[in-house]
């Protein structure tokens, strides 16, 4: 499913994942929820009330992409 428009997307049965690289220890520690048809939602786990970043499938891609190319070394 191809999203265009993230406007209104709904995240209150949103499935949270805290990354492996954030550890126990309560600094910096992100969650992505990637049961989002079409669409990728991150947070900050310390805020889950707070907002979240939301992108489509392919812009999500296209970052990671850039990250695992070193373009933003």
């Amino acid at each position: 499913m191809e999203v265009t428009s993230l406007t209104g997307l709904d995240l209150s049965k949103t499935v949270w994942k805290k990354s492996s690289l954030s550890g126990g220890s309560g600094g910096n520690c992100v969650e992505i929820a990637g049961n989002l048809p079409g669409a990728i939602a991150i947070r900050d786990s310390k805020n889950p009330t707070g907002p979240a970043l939301t992108f489509t499938s392919a812009e999500w891609c296209t970052f990671l992409n850039s990250v695992k190319s070193g373009y933003f070394d």
